[in-house]
Parts: C-alpha cells; sequence; structure tokens
C-alpha cells in the first residue's frame, strides 16, 4: 500500500528501488499445484532416510523432538505468510530482510538459502542414489546421480507450470503413500501380524520395551534436533511461490496453515506407527527405514514399493531444491546482488540461468559420492540443518522487525497475522539458538559450525567487496494489503492500522 499524502514519507519509502525488475516470472502455478507441494514439502529424504539416524540417537523420544520442531517450524511459516501475503513478491524472505533488516541482511539471507538448498539438493541426489542401490546395488551412486540432474534440470528448463504438475504428481504418490503406511501399520498392530521368519510381535509395547521411551536420555533427544531440523528444511520454499502463484492471498494461508497436520500425520504418526512394528533399535542406516521395516516383516513386495515411493519422494526433493534455489538467486538479481544474468528468463517465463548453475552444483555431489559414499550424507545434513536455521531466524527477524514498523506508523493490519505475536516470535527465535548450540555440542555434527561461520564470513566480505550502488539500497517492496479503513466524518482514521499490526 502506498503511503497516503497526510503523512511524511520515511527514508525506506522515498530511496528508488534496489533494482529495476526487467522480466517477470509467470504465474503459472495454480491452488492444486501449491496445495500439493504444501502437502509434499513435508514428506522427502529427511522423513525416508534421516529418521533413521534421528531414531538411533533419541529413540522413541524422537516423536517428541518432531512435535517441538515441527511447532516451531509452524510459527517461521506463519510469520513467512505473513510476509508472503503482504509482499508477494519473487526472492521472497531474501527481499523481505533486505527491507526490513537492511541490504548485507538481505545478502547473506538469499545466499545462505542458495547454499542451503544446493547442500540439501546433494543430499537428497545422495539419497537418491542409495536407493535406487536397493535396485541395482552393481551400479556406482555417481552414476544415478548424474543421470538425476540431467533429467530435473531439463524440465525444470521448459514452464513453472511443468514444474508444478510435477510436483502435484510426486506429492500425490507421497501423500498416498504415506496413509496407506500409516493404515497397513495400523492393522498390523490392532490383528496381530507378525512374518514367519521374525522374532518380535509388532505392536505399542515396542515403543517402551527396548529401553523406555528415553533411552538415550535428554542427550538423546537434543542431539536429534540436528537431524529433525533437517528434515524440516526446504518447506521455506512455500513462501517463494508468493511470486508466481495466480492468487497468492488465498493460497499462501491455506498451505501455511496445514503445516501441523503434516507434522503429526506425516512425521508423528508414521513413526509412531513404525516404530511400533519394529524395535527401534534395530533400525539401521543402510538404507531407508520405511524399505528396511516393511522388509523385515516379510511382507511380499512391499519393500519394492515402498522403494519406488522413496525415489519418488527424492526426485521431487531435488526438483523443489532447484525450483527454490533458482527462485531467490532471481530475486537476488534483481537487488544487485547477484549477476544480471541470472535474472534473465526465457520465453517460457523461467530464470534459466539459475536452474542451470544449480545443476553445475549437483555435479559436487557426483565428486562427493565417488570420493566419501559412507560419510557423506550426515555431514551434508548438519551443514544443511545450520543453514536452514540461519535463513529461518532471518525470516523471524524480518517478521518482527516488519511488525514493529506496522505499530510504529499505523499501517493496516495484516490480512494473515501471525498468531501469539510477540510472544510466539521470541520464543522460536530462543529455540533456533538452542538448535545452533546442540550443533556445536555433539562432535558428529560440530564441522556444521565451522563451516556456516566460514560461509557467514566470507558473506560479509563479498559484499563488502562487490557489492555498490543500487545493490546497497533497500529494496522497494508493494504494499499489497488491502486498506480495509473507514475515514469518519471527522477526518479521523478508524480502521485496521490503528491497531497492533
Amino acid at each position: 500500500m502506498q503511503p497516503t499524502p497526510t503523512r511524511m514519507q520515511s527514508p525506506v519509502e522515498t530511496q528508488k528501488p534496489a533494482a529495476v525488475v526487467g522480466q517477470v516470472l509467470n504465474r503459472g502455478l495454480n491452488v492444486r499445484h501449491i496445495r500439493f507441494m504444501a502437502l509434499g514439502s513435508a514428506i522427502g529424504t529427511g522423513l525416508f532416510y534421516g529418521s533413521a539416524s534421528a531414531i538411533q540417537k533419541a529413540g522413541p523420544a524422537v516423536l517428541l523432538t518432531y512435535i517441538i520442531g515441527g511447532a516451531a517450524v509452524f510459527m517461521v511459516m506463519r510469520a513467512l505468510g505473513e510476509m508472503a501475503v503482504r509482499h508477494p513478491v519473487s526472492g521472497s524472505f531474501s527481499q523481505y530482510a533486505g527491507r526490513y533488516l537492511g541490504p548485507l541482511a538481505g545478502f547473506v539471507t538469499g545466499w545462505t538459502y542458495v547454499f542451503e538448498m544446493a547442500i540439501v539438493a546433494i543430499a537428497d541426489v545422495t539419497a537418491f542414489s542409495i536407493y535406487m542401490g536397493f535396485w541395482f546395488p552393481q551400479v556406482d551412486r555417481w552414476i544415478w546421480i548424474l543421470a538425476v540432474i540431467c533429467f530435473l534440470a531439463a524440465l525444470n528448463l521448459l514452464s513453472v507450470k511443468v514444474f508444478g504438475e510435477l510436483e502435484f504428481w510426486f506429492s500425490l504418490v507421497k501423500v498416498a503413500a504415506i496413509v496407506a503406511m500409516i493404515a497397513g501399520g495400523a492393522a498390523i498392530i490392532v490383528f496381530g501380524f507378525q512374518a514367519a521368519d521374525s522374532t518380535v510381535a509388532p505392536g505399542l509395547g515396542n515403543l517402551a520395551g527396548h529401553g523406555g521411551l528415553f533411552p538415550n536420555g535428554f542427550d538423546g533427544l537434543l542431539a536429534s534436533f540436528a537431524v529433525v531440523m533437517f528434515a524440516f528444511g526446504g518447506i521455506e520454499t512455500l513462501g517463494i511461490t508468493a511470486g508466481e502463484a495466480a492468487d497468492p492471498k488465498k493460497v499462501i494461508p491455506k498451505a501455511v496453515n496445514t503445516v501441523p497436520v503434516r507434522v503429526l500425520l506425516f512425521y508423528v504418526l508414521t513413526l509412531g506407527v513404525l516404530m511400533s512394528l519394529f524395535p527401534w533399535d534395530q533400525v539401521g542406516t543402510s538404507g531407508s527405514p520405511f524399505v528396511q521395516i516393511f522388509s523385515s516383516l516379510g511382507i511380499p513386495a512391499a519393500p519394492h514399493i515402498l522403494n519406488a515411493v522413496v525415489i519418488t519422494a527424492a526426485l521431487s526433493a531435488i526438483n523443489s531444491d532447484i525450483f527454490g534455489a533458482g527462485r531467490i538467486l532471481f530475486g537476488l538479481s534483481n537487488q544487485g546482488h547477484a549477476p544480471a544474468a541470472f535474472g534473465k528468463v526465457s520465453r517460457q517465463g523461467v530464470p534459466w540461468m539459475t536452474v542451470v548453475m544449480m545443476a553445475g552444483i549437483l555435479l559436487v555431489g557426483v565428486v562427493l559420492n565417488a570420493v566419501i559414499p559412507e560419510d557423506v550424507f550426515l555431514v551434508i545434513a548438519s551443514i544443511a540443518t545450520f543453514a536452514t536455521v540461519w535463513v529461518w531466524v532471518m525470516i523471524l527477524a524480518s517478521h518482527v522487525a516488519m511488525k514493529r514498523e506496522i505499530a510504529r506508523k499505523g499501517l493496516p493490519a495484516s490480512e494473515f497475522p501471525s498468531p501469539w505475536w510477540p510472544a510466539a516470535s521470541v520464543l522460536t527465535i530462543a529455540f533456533m539458538a538452542l538448535v545452533i548450540a546442540v550443533l556445536g555440542a555433539f562432535e558428529d555434527t560440530r564441522i556444521a559450525l565451522y563451516v556456516g561461520a566460514v560461509w557467514l564470513g566470507l558473506q560479509v566480505l563479498a559484499y563488502r567487496l562487490w557489492i555498490k550502488g543500487d545493490g546497497r539500497r533497500r529494496p522497494h517492496l508493494e504494499d499489497e494489503t488491502s486498506p480495509l479503513q473507514v475515514v469518519g466524518t471527522a477526518g479521523t482514521k478508524a480502521s485496521a492500522g490503528s491497531r497492533r499490526g
């Protein structure tokens, strides 16, 4: 919303935009696309593969970890959703950080998200190669990684509608499989089915019968947060879709509000059923725990069906990684924070250079899996967790700054306000700080802090050395909030803007 003539413009409002957008993205994502992207974003490598590591660290207590982490992620998404509805722009939270925290914050946030997506994508292609090894153990992992990079990069160059359709069908398969696994697992528990060669009877007793609910104590619970928060990484991609959504004010709130249900259904209920079917302490990390558990129960053809599902999940995750990083790079280019080439759009409305860059970055995964195939996943996951949490903290900080500006200037209240303001925001930021501390407290994840500190230092240095001119200005964001104000007979405003935003 533009400022009214009756009040002074702030320095932020009077300065010109950081960069002029020469080309725009095609708004080809409809309600169906984004709704299923919202559902599918919670089902990926972190659930199908990374959950094994989380279970080994915390035992059945990992269910509590997912509930706590999910609550924090919901608050992050509500904060992002409020900003996305108010400013539905390409570049999303990197532009919000630049607008409300300053251009340096926008630069670091945007590039850290690209870094996060690159690292997560390498983890996803690694998991994909492991899944393919279930069927083709004789084929080297790097071959599968190279093939999937070429396939998905080519599809992402077509149009955003192709991306949306891919995500729709990928998500449909994943959601259907999760629901079927929960229903099938519940039937096994209720009716007491047991494979002839199995020595463990399925049942809820498995949750507490192998060392209790907290077999590794409070330390195990804390340690699992590193893997659990990695599992939620990438969910913020929903905010990026606002720049290409046909009706962001309608679809973004609906997508964000499904987060609690997704966490309870896809993580808590699913892993609860799985750990009831099979003792948690026998769930290994040699492959997807879903495939391993159903293989051990001797259900005919189930391992192959589930392996096809987790392969679909990995393809979906890689597809989203390419999309998310590409759109943030497009926004960074428009702010003068990335080379102008990343702002060029093809005839199909796709920032093609960003797709090419992500494909090039993923080739690093080919090298890593050829050199250190056994150790690469946990290292990558911990580094990705640091980058993910950093981006979430910047989203929350940008939201706090926006809410303060709304209250200070008497702007119209947000159409999709974050609940329990400001207490929930403060507690969520404190929780994110705890997760960062957890990464440093355990030896197998401590490398994430070292890599993260070096990365942030390099970002500040890059900004100081290379960003000049308009790149050092706060971006101009149009406020698309409906005014919802009534002018009284005395000429005074009585509106939503007079309330705390």
